[in-house]
This record gives C-alpha cells, sequence and structure tokens, in this order.
C-alpha cells in the first residue's frame, strides 16, 4: 500500500518561511515524478511544482524564486522549501506521485499553511 504523508504546514507571518515534507512508503519512491498542488476553498487544486526523478524542478510562475523543490530518494522524500511567503499562498498543500511507466498517481492527505499577519 502507497502513503504520502506530509507534514511541516502552520502558520507564519507574511514574509515568513515553512519546509513541507512528503515521505512516500510501499515503494521505491525514486521512480516517482513528485509534485506539489495547494487547494484553496472553492477553487481548483493547482499545481505548484515537480521534480523529476533526475531531480529537475519546476514551479509556476508566481512561486519562481520563492519555492524551491528538492527530494531525497535515500529516505523517499521530497521537500517544498517555501521562503517570503504571502497571504496568498495560504491553502492546503497536498503531495503527489506518479510513478514513471504505469502512470500510478496517489495523493497525500494535505498540510494546512496560512499566512497572516
Amino acid at each position: 500500500q502507497v502513503q504520502l504523508v506530509e507534514s511541516g504546514g502552520g502558520l507564519v507571518h507574511p514574509g515568513g518561511s515553512l519546509r513541507l515534507s512528503c515521505v512516500g512508503s510501499g515503494d521505491a519512491f525514486s521512480l516517482y515524478v513528485m509534485s506539489w498542488y495547494r487547494q484553496t476553498p472553492g477553487k481548483q487544486r493547482e499545481w505548484v511544482g515537480d521534480i523529476s526523478t533526475g531531480g529537475y524542478a519546476n514551479q509556476r510562475r508566481s512561486v519562481e524564486g520563492r519555492f524551491t523543490i528538492s527530494r531525497d530518494p535515500t529516505k523517499n522524500a521530497v521537500y517544498l522549501q517555501m521562503n517570503n511567503l504571502k497571504p496568498e499562498d495560504t491553502a492546503v498543500y497536498y503531495c503527489n506521485a506518479i510513478k514513471m511507466g504505469s502512470g500510478d498517481e496517489f495523493w497525500g492527505q494535505g498540510t494546512q499553511v496560512t499566512v497572516s499577519s
């Protein structure tokens, strides 16, 4: 059974930083493209960024220069370092994994990030 567990969310002031973690179990996540999404009430879930099996990362334009995605295959983990947070970054952040080849897709349960003064 593949599981993804996010952690690291919380309340932070504008301009602050958080580091989200997503740890996978049940498979070798070095075979997965890992992504971060976020969702606010009443809106569709939106892609934040992803990182390939080779470690190449992409982010949506609105977070470029502020958010960094990285992964540690030895820990089956992917991270989202978020700096200079803005109120509009407030959302539930979800970890997503898609397995190369099969296309099997998995989601974590989400972690709340709130940016407020």
